[in-house]
């Protein structure tokens, strides 16, 4: 019997999950708060170097437990200093995970799942069907492997400032996985991040965001991309579900049980196709007077894709009508498109693909 394979994996818990697990070998609860620290702090993987453990238990940990942090396959570095890695997931499978360099901020986006099963039109994971859902160690393993590989910042802390899910995948379709990767990302002994700095996106799945709301206090945004049910159906299928009216009622909620939390809308600019000035006029009436801020996406092509990105002036006419009626809108900076890292671009390697036909029982199935 290969014991090994039978190890926990430890990577990926919790700090409540931690300290059942000493618990059960008859030790104090603290003993969660220093593994945790060793792991995710001081990126120690070796039991047998957490020097302030005591020698016995690093002796029980080696024999029942282990750090194992997921293989990288790939690195690759565009010119405007963005990274990609590549993730082995087993079976021949493989997930990206992104860094985005910026002053004053250093912005990881980790993928949730082997490739998606929500099929939307213009994004290139969707493309790839899916496969499975990550573990949470599969999943902060892509947060710990960047702030041990990247220098850190010149103040000391590590490269990583700023979480988003928005890789590979419909974070919320793996809720179970999320989070205890989000309770790592906020806890003080691990990566104590801010709740502003750690931010799920979202392609609409309802019952989730609710779950969120209530268990987890983290930015939200909300992949909208079109204004009406008729187009977003065909751009975003999960809408024959959950459509616009049910989605955004369920936004507001969110807002209201955080302070001063916004939404953010993001809304990919698709070459005549939801980038007309009365598309933007009926963006607003959906949006005027709410907690919300827009962040329009220039499209980026993939092979095999149908849609064509807005040029420039129709973007800044877009973006000047929505902040002219006083709602804040941006528009994001493309980055890493010539390593296929921009925005919708992550693709991995995904084989024994499935797609999922929309349905509520294959939602709740998803969610479940």
């Amino acid at each position: 019997m290969d014991v090994t394979a039978e190890k926990l994996n430890l990577l990926g818990m919790r700090q409540h999950a931690l300290e059942s697990f000493f618990a059960e070998k008859g030790e104090r609860s603290f003993r969660a708060r220093q593994v945790l620290q060793w792991i995710h702090q001081r990126r120690i993987t070796d039991f047998d170097l957490m020097t302030d453990l005591p020698k016995s238990l690093r002796e029980t940990l080696e024999l029942v437990a282990k750090v194992e942090i997921p293989i990288t396959i790939a690195e690759n570095k565009s010119a405007d200093g963005t990274i990609k890695w590549l993730f082995e997931s087993g079976a021949g499978q493989a997930v990206e995970t992104v860094f985005i360099p910026e002053p004053g901020r250093g912005t990881l986006c980790i993928s949730s799942q082997v490739g998606c099963a929500l099929d939307c039109a213009f994004c290139a994971t969707g493309a790839q069907g899916f496969n499975r859902n990550l573990t949470a160690a599969e999943i902060i393993g892509q947060v710990w492997h960047a702030n041990e590989v990247l220098p850190p910042r010149a103040n000391g802390e590590p490269a990583v400032t700023n979480i988003v899910f928005m890789g590979m995948g419909e974070p919320l379709a793996n809720y179970r996985s999320v989070l205890p990767v989000l309770d790592l990302l906020l806890s003080d002994f691990a990566y104590g991040l801010s709740r502003r700095r750690v931010t799920i996106s979202t392609s609409g799945l309802v019952p989730n965001i609710e779950r969120l709301g209530d268990e987890c206090n983290v930015s939200l945004a909300v992949s909208l991309h079109a204004p009406n049910d008729e187009l977003r159906d065909r751009l975003v299928p999960i809408n024959k579900v959950h459509p616009i009216e049910e989605l955004l009622d369920c936004c507001w909620r969110y807002a209201a049980k955080h302070s001063n939390r916004f939404i953010t809308f993001e809304y990919v600019m698709l070459g005549g196709v939801n980038d007309s000035l009365a598309h933007a006029d009926e963006l607003y009436g959906l949006l005027q007077d709410r907690p919300a801020k827009v962040n329009l996406i220039p499209f980026n092509s993939f092979a095999g894709n149908e849609f064509a990105r807005s040029d420039r002036a129709r973007i800044a006419r877009f973006q000047d009508r929505l902040r002219q009626k006083g709602l804040v809108t941006t528009t994001r900076k493309t980055r890493g498109e010539d390593i296929d890292a921009a925005c919708g671009q992550l693709a991995g390697k995904v084989s024994d693909r499935v797609r999922v036909r929309l349905s509520e029982k294959t939602t709740r199935i998803a969610m479940a």
